[in-house]
């Protein structure tokens, strides 16, 4: 319903969105959250067969955005690890291979993904959670961070902003839950009793993917991040945007981080 603009840009394809859910198989002592803890059984199998993401972690859980167009390729590839369902007139429906057996797509050779250059800000960031009977509490509050007092000018270069104090600022509200990432300064604007976290507080450091904005024909972007952040089980939220994604990992383990995805760059040299 919105109406054709100059300003506005969208993306050709249509997406469709996964959510994985946990039945409790995990192995003794797996403690990475977020797109680690899918890591080696969503992200990389989709990786290897040349089958783009976007990756939206939130508070409440994660969601994997597939193409459309990709949906027989991701079935094939997922249904020896996991039970499938789709939404039907608000059922879970399973799914099996022989639904989507017309059009699927044998993988592409494999091609060596491009490893994007990564940035850490120093800007620390907190997630967190909003019941929704108090939304409207902080309303106005929300509508200037998103609108007004972080709004970079119009006509600023993509990519131009100064990395030691990056704006980020993400609210997302699905089937009801909220979530919102913002720096630690933004949160101190917003009355404390309302915004909810986790009971350890732990401030969150970025890690910003891509010298340029990154497109969507490309794979392996995610895995590139999730992989080795996986094999140091680390956890990781991790938030794909229009131009560029984002990998926030828990503060003290920022350093790590950084030294893990330097060896994978130049590895891949």
């Amino acid at each position: 319903e919105l109406p054709p603009s100059e300003f506005m840009q969208v993306a050709d394809s249509t997406w469709l969105v996964l959510s994985v859910v946990s039945n409790g198989r995990e192995p003794p002592g797996c403690q990475a959250t977020g797109v680690t803890k899918i890591a080696r059984s969503v992200i990389a199998p989709l990786a290897e067969h040349h089958v783009s993401v976007l990756m939206l972690s939130t508070y409440q859980t994660d969601f994997i955005l597939v193409r459309e167009g990709d949906l027989p390729v991701v079935i094939h590839t997922l249904a020896g690890e996991f039970d499938i369902y789709k939404e039907e007139g608000g059922e879970c429906v399973p799914v099996t291979c022989d639904d989507v057996s017309n059009g699927f797509l044998k993988p592409k050779p494999p091609a060596s993904p491009t490893l994007h250059p990564v940035q850490s800000p120093q800007t620390r960031f907190c997630v967190l959670t909003v019941a929704p009977d108090t939304l409207p509490a902080i309303a106005t509050m929300l509508i200037d961070v998103l609108f007004y007092s972080h709004s970079p000018p119009w006509d600023a270069a993509p990519g131009s902003q100064d990395l030691d104090s990056i704006t980020f600022f993400s609210f997302s509200l699905i089937e009801g839950y909220i979530s919102i990432v913002m720096d630690a300064e933004t949160q101190k604007r917003f009355p404390s009793d309302l915004l909810l976290t986790s009971s350890t507080g732990e401030l969150w450091r970025m890690v910003r993917i891509g010298g340029q904005p990154l497109g969507f024909d490309e794979c392996g972007i995610v895995a590139q991040i999730a992989e080795p952040l996986a094999a140091a089980d680390i956890s990781a939220y991790y938030i794909s945007t229009f131009n560029f994604d984002h990998a926030l990992v828990p503060e003290e383990g920022i350093a790590e981080v950084i030294q893990l995805l330097q060896q994978r760059q130049e590895s891949g040299r």
